[in-house]
């Protein structure tokens, strides 16, 4: 409850920068950890395109498709 209060204050600009903040976080994180890296370049790139889209579809949903 108390989140949802403070999540409905954030305008669209503020979630783009969480995204933004959140996006340049993982890529630090894997910059400086060698075995994060490394785990990342043996992984099959298609993955990461489907966990993308698994993870995307609720969102698009509600945003564009639900009326």
């Amino acid at each position: 409850m108390f989140m949802d209060k403070k999540v409905k204050k954030m305008d669209t600009f503020d979630v783009a920068l969480v995204k933004l903040s959140v996006a340049a976080a993982v890529l630090f994180i894997i910059t400086i950890w060698n075995p994060a890296m490394d785990w990342v370049h043996s992984v099959n790139p298609w993955y990461f395109l489907i966990a993308f889209i698994i993870l995307a579809i609720r969102p698009i949903y509600r945003v564009y498709l639900k009326k």
